[in-house]
């Protein structure tokens, strides 16, 4: 009886796990056609519908606005949602701290360095070379300016991870190393123009936007190769859980393990902000979010719920931030920021009443 009642408790949970699951995915798609239905302009949801489907419609403006802004902006809150998340899970998994996000290691601030490269100071010069002599475009400029600044620091956190064996070392060298690059920003900011300011200013305020289609099949790929990377760490990240001497005892390589969780959590960390900006809170607080509604600490389980969960918030913070009906937009990380913390803090006091009931 009890080996029947343990295994009939074991298929209720699988049940209830994919139940969740479904009813996320169901959520997921109602966001992500209001995202695109919602804004300035309203579009009716069964005019969006036919429109996607690549049915007859009447309204040629609708179709612009669908297929050329809003369709874009609402697969990036997608792809940035999921991609940020699982970076943050990964974080907190291999430092074993709750408080780590993806962009602890640094790799956001020198994508910001990156960006201040071409918006401050001399970098107006570079952006007018590049737009006007090479035919960049200033969209694609400050998204390779974001991304070779993300990868120095990535090359650096890599360097840094195969001399330091000692995991709160390493968080600690990728906070200061972050530390540093802001700092060379503010100076640099403190020495530039006004306008100049703004523009780096509004970068950094995080947006869906400006991603074109062009951007959007990059963000993509990276997103996706990220992706897989994060998967085929799941089994060892499990194994690390229960401690790096039952790891090794497992056969997980530890220095291995480590530089596919740097690189990968880079790689979708850094993509993202190259294109839409710094965006806060959501690295974070998802996997909190995700260990509470599904109670369990096994990364297959929690990789696919924080990519859900993350791009289900960000579609939700999107459609706040635009202010449907309303041609102003907010910025979104104060959205995120605003939204999404009393909802983590709520959870984890919760969370904690719940274990102490338990003893």
């Amino acid at each position: 009886m009890p080996v029947t009642s343990h295994k009939t408790s074991m298929m209720s949970g699988r049940k209830s796990r994919w139940d969740v699951l479904g009813g996320l995915m169901i959520l997921l798609l109602l966001l992500w056609l209001s995202d695109i239905a919602l804004g300035s302009v309203k579009i009716p949801l069964a005019t969006v519908v036919n429109i996607l489907l690549g049915s007859a419609t009447d309204s040629v403006a609708f179709q612009n606005i669908i297929y050329n802004i809003r369709l874009p902006k609402a697969i990036t809150a997608v792809l940035a949602g999921a991609a940020l998340s699982v970076g943050g899970l990964q974080m907190q998994t291999l430092f074993r701290n709750p408080l780590a996000g993806p962009s602890v290691l640094g790799v956001t601030a020198g994508a910001s360095l990156g960006v201040a490269l071409v918006t401050l100071t001399a970098g107006q010069a570079i952006t007018i070379y590049a737009v006007q002599q090479l035919g960049f475009n200033s969209s694609w400029l400050v998204a390779l300016a974001a991304s070779v600044g993300a990868s120095l620091v990535l090359l650096i956190i890599l360097g840094v991870s195969y001399r330091v064996k000692d995991y709160v070392v390493l968080l600690i060298a990728g906070i200061m190393i972050g530390n540093i690059t802001l700092a060379v920003v503010s100076l640099w900011q403190y020495f530039s123009h006004p306008d100049q300011i703004q523009s780096y200013l509004l970068w950094t305020f995080g947006s869906l936007q400006g991603v074109s289609h062009q951007h959007l099949l990059v963000l993509f790929c990276v997103t996706s190769f990220g992706m897989l990377l994060t998967f085929l760490a799941g089994k060892p990240l499990n194994a690390l859980l229960l401690g790096e001497d039952y790891a090794l005892s497992l056969g997980v390589r530890i220095q291995r393990l480590r530089v596919l969780v740097i690189v990968s959590t880079s790689l979708l960390a850094g993509v993202v902000t190259a294109f839409c900006g710094p965006i806060g809170f959501v690295g974070i607080a998802v996997p909190h979010l995700s260990r509470g509604l599904f109670r369990t600490a096994d990364h297959h389980v929690l990789i696919p719920a924080s990519a859900l969960l993350g791009a289900i918030i960000l579609l939700a913070c999107d459609i706040i931030a635009q202010l449907p009906g309303s041609a102003t937009t907010l910025p979104l990380n104060a959205i995120t920021a605003l939204i999404g913390s009393p909802v983590v803090i709520y959870v984890i006091l919760k969370n904690r009443k719940q274990d102490r009931s338990f003893h």
